[in-house]
């Protein structure tokens, strides 16, 4: 098996992304994700967006006349590679940096381009804190992690669950969310019964899954990365938990992986997500073909979705600047009002939030072995199956 290095990876993606164009002909963008490390997973699916998104801006004319390129940088999952991804890309001048998908290191990125002001779209991290209270060289296209436990929350509420568990790591998109359920909880007169949050490293799950089920709390929201959410579920189903419905805060529990990991175990699984093929927006079915055919054949997830998002955006509003120079693309940014196969992108201020684009979250279900939407009525929902009345 030929062995593939980092940068090998890296040099074959920037071949791709800038496809034929001479770099004198090029408008080159820059773009941090987690090529390698814990959270690749996500990174193959942003790779994969910034593809198609790329290769869409470019058959539609490009960007001022010229080719739009991405120089990805790889932060290999970690804070300090992150930061000096986010340096590289300030000393090679680009007008404007894509950010990722973790939380913990989207937040050190995007500061540390604030503080060089450059412009930085955020396009899958969601923890609160990135615009909240923001920046105003901070933009972000993707739901803020309130919102994922709200259309969680919004279901067990219109289902009149009682009460409710926590599972979730100390991670700042795990924390975001799970904070976020407890407070809106509260605000539904929900009874949060149990919330455990866990270390990073943590493997078995049992100990408090039996506390839960001593309390058999109606629903049970977890938050965890990928192999985290498949071993929380196999043990659940191993100790016999059975509240109304298991609920996931997306992360692990919204990749089609999730489903093949976890076999049986995955079955009637709710998860919030940020975007499912079925939403009602012009373009949807193509870009999932798109996605699926840059995976070669895997199917895509929300994050493939937001990078592609994040590209036909930051494209937009170079051309509004109509340069690319940083202070008149951040200008741009603030103005930018698309349509785009993911969703509307316009940038608000609400709520405490700074440029923060208002999306409406989905929930799906794992309902014989695939996932299908619950939620809301725009998407056609399916019936919800429940683990117990």
């Amino acid at each position: 098996m030929r062995k593939f290095t980092t940068q090998t990876v890296l040099a074959t993606l920037a071949l791709t992304l800038a496809a034929t164009a001479g770099a004198q002909d090029t408008i080159k963008v820059g773009a941090i994700t987690s090529v390698t490390g814990r959270f690749a997973e996500f990174g193959k699916m942003q790779l994969a967006g910034f593809k198609v998104g790329v290769a869409e801006v470019n058959k539609k004319g490009g960007v001022l006349g010229k080719k739009l390129e991405l120089v990805i940088e790889d932060n290999a999952s970690d804070v300090n590679k992150g930061l000096a991804a986010a340096e590289r890309l300030v000393n090679a001048g680009v007008p404007l940096v894509l950010n990722e998908y973790s939380s913990s290191l989207v937040k050190a990125q995007a500061q540390y381009l604030a503080r060089q002001k450059v412009p930085n779209l955020v396009i899958t991290s969601s923890g609160d804190d990135i615009t909240k209270p923001g920046n105003e060289y901070i933009f972000r296209l993707n739901q803020p992690a309130s919102a994922y436990a709200r259309v969680i929350l919004d279901l067990f509420k219109a289902n009149k669950f009682k009460s409710m568990a926590i599972i979730a790591g100390t991670g700042s998109f795990e924390k975001s969310v799970a904070d976020a359920a407890n407070s809106i909880a509260k605000e539904y007169g929900i009874t949060v019964m149990e919330d455990q949050r866990y270390d990073k490293g943590l493997t078995d799950f049992r100990p408090v899954l039996n506390r839960i089920k001593a309390k058999n709390p109606d629903g049970i929201l977890m938050v965890s990365y990928a192999e985290d959410s498949v071993a929380l579920m196999r043990q659940a189903r191993e100790v016999g938990v059975k509240p109304q419905l298991f609920a996931g805060g997306a992360a692990g529990f919204a990749l089609p992986d999730f489903i093949k990991d976890s076999g049986a175990a995955a079955e009637n699984v709710v998860t919030a997500t940020a975007w499912i093929p079925q939403l009602r927006y012009a373009g949807t079915q193509k870009l999932n073909v798109d996605l699926k055919k840059a995976l070669g054949g895997a199917d895509p997830s929300y994050h493939a979705a937001q990078a592609y998002a994040g590209v036909l955006t930051a494209a937009a509003a170079i051309n509004k600047a109509g340069s690319v120079d940083r202070e008149k693309v951040k200008a741009a940014l603030g103005t930018v009002n698309i349509q785009t196969a993911f969703g509307p992108i316009q940038f608000k201020d609400y709520d405490g939030f700074k440029n923060q684009n208002p999306l409406e979250m989905v929930a799906q279900q794992v309902q014989k072995g695939a996932f299908v939407p619950v939620y809301p009525k725009s998407v056609i929902p399916r019936a919800l199956t429940f683990e117990r009345k």
